[in-house]
């Protein structure tokens, strides 16, 4: 057998290289003078999500159900040096929907990118308890939102030629979390929501993807998170001992909305710290 040696210098500047195109350090802003709407972005997860994507040269509109919120995220981003601009959107709302994307094609000329993040879960405990109503929330929110959005961004995207959504579902679609069960059932929906949308929207050039979190330190997880043997529990599943940090995900996101994952989609990323993640 033939055994190249390569020089010890040789190796390490091959693995710099390899290094710094995984850390995005080869190309610098990747998305640059891309329009990104990101929904329930101005804490946690989305936050992470919607700063990354700006400090990859996207311009974000950022969006939660209070102005305070808004206000707060897009002065903190904007302090940063970023192009980020936000407004006021319930998902559930059609017409807060409607102006979310109004506003990035008033501001910048069109969306090229979405990213679904809103969800509640007003419900813990067994599902045999679970009434309509709270059914109904979850699912309106959770789910039919998500399609409802992306139905009002894809004719944007399509005036530009193409697009990426990125749906945030959770680990708890693979590996359901305890007394969570409505919630765990709409992001396992999410999933099926990705593969569909990414068969039927491939004729105008807008890619799909799901990303699945695991246990991220937010305080929307809190209720996980906050009790230490709920946490522990939670983290024996891991083969990462750890609990996520919202940033943890924003780099998968900015990397599926770029053209490095250009084919790439229907497809869900797990960030989960090696959690058990398969249906």
């Amino acid at each position: 057998m033939l055994k190249v040696r390569l020089p010890l210098g040789a190796c390490a500047r091959s693995w710099k290289s390899v290094r710094m195109a995984s850390c995005g350090m080869a190309r610098r802003n990747p998305l640059e003078n891309k329009v990104a709407l990101v929904t329930a972005s101005t804490d946690g997860i989305g936050f992470a999500i919607a700063r990354r994507l700006a400090q990859d040269g996207a311009h974000v509109v950022v969006s939660s159900r209070k102005q305070q919120n808004v206000d707060r995220a897009v002065a903190a981003l904007q302090g940063e040096g970023l192009s980020v601009s936000g407004t006021v959107c319930h998902v559930g709302k059609a017409e807060d929907r409607e102006r979310l994307v109004a506003t990035a094609v008033k501001l910048h000329g069109g969306v090229d990118i979405l990213v679904s993040n809103a969800a509640v879960n007003p419900f813990f405990g067994s599902l045999m308890d679970v009434t309509e109503e709270v059914w109904d929330k979850i699912l309106d929110i959770n789910v039919k939102a998500a399609a409802l959005l992306t139905k009002a961004v894809v004719p944007e995207m399509a005036k530009r030629g193409g697009g990426s959504i990125v749906i945030v579902s959770s680990i708890g679609a693979y590996s359901p979390f305890p007394s969570l069960g409505p919630y765990n059932v709409s992001k396992t929906a999410l999933l099926g929501l990705t593969k569909n949308l990414a068969i039927e929207l491939a004729e105008w050039n807008v890619r799909v993807n799901c990303l699945a979190p695991g246990l991220i330190k937010t305080s929307f997880s809190r209720m996980l998170w906050e009790d230490q043997a709920r946490q522990e529990s939670i983290k024996a599943a891991m083969q990462i001992k750890r609990i996520g940090k919202p940033e943890d995900c924003a780099g998968i996101v900015s990397f599926l909305c770029s053209e490095d994952a250009s084919y790439i989609t229907g497809e869900t990323v797990v960030v989960a710290g090696g959690t058990q993640s398969h249906l």
